[in-house]
């Protein structure tokens, strides 16, 4: 079934970009507020790691839920009352008061943010022709490098700038800043219902089951698992090893992010381009082979000068994210249309629960000397080289058999 037509593309993308953007931002903001989290509610360094964690784990949930009804309704009635809801939480998480607000707030944000990525993608199968998807993935994907240059930045600015409402600010700037972009989504989604039309005579549950049965949608999702363990083992712990075994300060750690991120935002346009016109498949095994250097280089890297450590880190963050851009491409075309949404509402819940255990992996592999260095994050660095070369294995068992 050909892909549904669609006025102002390019206006369409941005929505979908901005919407994936506010989802990562609600996610990230979050990491650098802390220490005024913890000296205002008065909570432990525990609870803000329940803070954190639970927006996760409940975005896992929740994609693994609408899996099972996703592709029953309209995609821009389902995505336009997800993210209205979406807001909602946001806003709540900047007027929670105490703890338990708080965290019931997190709850429901990760909830329905964590729906987002699967309907942006989703959507963007539905209504871009297969040859040009790669650009058009790669365009929305830059969300994620804006948000890696300036998430923690913003969230920091935001709580001192007005230091009367401190933690909330960030979290009341996003809520607003969503709800421009849901405007935008109110006038430029399509009504997409050709999956509706598809002839499927399976109940909700009984099409995720069949999902599960698929051979090759079930290795797509233990793809998925490999790629996102692959990248989150080492990520999310190299600002500890920079400052703690590379002799890196940590006031340079936001110029690193800043760099790297405006380096992923240049070269995600370019991998989606190439994506299309070399092969999904190639690109992306090209891309996966050209990460193992930088992830061993970042995990192994003695006291060295700050260009080199720049450098690699560069290469790093566009890489990792460069991977999941060329994955996509293919990835969005192994479900027939009418299970397209339930399959990509399981690829959220596989990459969310896959966050959470590779990150849960590393804390628990790693750990810090007396003099505060980090242990143990070679073995970390190689972990992450298998896991990546294992996803290239499993490419010829993803050969997509339509181009939709």
């Amino acid at each position: 079934m050909a892909t549904a037509p669609v006025k102002n593309e390019k206006w369409l993308l941005l929505t979908l970009a901005g919407m994936l953007l506010t989802h990562i931002l609600d996610f990230m903001i979050m990491m650098p507020l802390g220490p005024q989290l913890i000296r205002s509610l008065g909570i432990t360094t525990q609870q803000f790691g329940v803070l954190l964690a639970c927006y996760t784990f409940s975005a896992a949930i929740s994609s693994l839920l609408a899996s099972s009804f996703i592709d029953k309704f309209d995609r821009r009635t389902t995505f336009l009352v997800l993210y209205f809801l979406f807001v909602l939480a946001t806003l709540c998480c900047g007027l929670a008061s105490d703890f338990y607000f708080l965290m019931l707030a997190r709850v429901l944000a990760g909830a329905f943010g964590g729906l987002i990525e699967a309907m942006v993608q989703t959507i963007i199968a539905d209504v871009i022709p297969f040859e040009r998807r790669g650009a058009a993935i790669g365009k929305v994907t830059g969300a994620f490098a804006i948000a890696v240059v300036a998430g923690i930045p913003l969230g920091l600015f935001l709580a001192n700038v007005w230091p009367e409402i401190g933690w909330r600010a960030p979290f009341l700037f996003l809520s607003v800043l969503c709800a421009v972009f849901f405007l935008m989504a109110w006038f430029f989604l399509p009504i997409l219902r050709a999956h509706l039309s598809s002839k499927n005579p399976l109940s909700a549950w009984q099409n995720m089951l069949s999902i599960l049965r698929n051979r090759q949608l079930l290795l797509a999702l233990l793809f998925v698992m490999l790629l996102t363990c692959g990248g989150f083992l080492v990520t999310p712990f190299m600002s500890l090893y920079l400052t703690g075994n590379v002799g890196i300060a940590e006031s340079t750690i936001p110029t690193i992010y800043f760099c790297a991120g405006f380096a992923t935002l240049i070269s995600s346009r370019m991998i989606g381009k190439l994506a299309d016109q070399h092969g999904k498949q190639r690109v992306y095994r090209w891309i996966a082979l050209a990460t193992f250097a930088p992830l061993l280089i970042a995990t192994h890297m003695p006291k060295t000068a700050f260009v080199w450590v720049l450098l690699n880190c560069i290469a790093l963050f566009v890489l990792v994210p460069g991977r999941m851009i060329a994955a996509m491409g293919f990835l969005t075309q192994l479900p027939p249309i009418n299970q397209r949404g339930t399959f990509m509402s399981l690829f959220s819940a596989v990459q969310m629960f896959s966050i959470g255990i590779s990150t849960s992996l590393t804390a628990n592999l790693i750990s810090r000397d007396s003099q505060g260095q980090i242990l143990y994050f070679g073995w970390v660095g190689m972990l992450a080289v298998v896991m990546g070369a294992l996803s290239i294995f499993l490419l010829p068992f993803l050969q997509p058999k339509n181009q939709l």
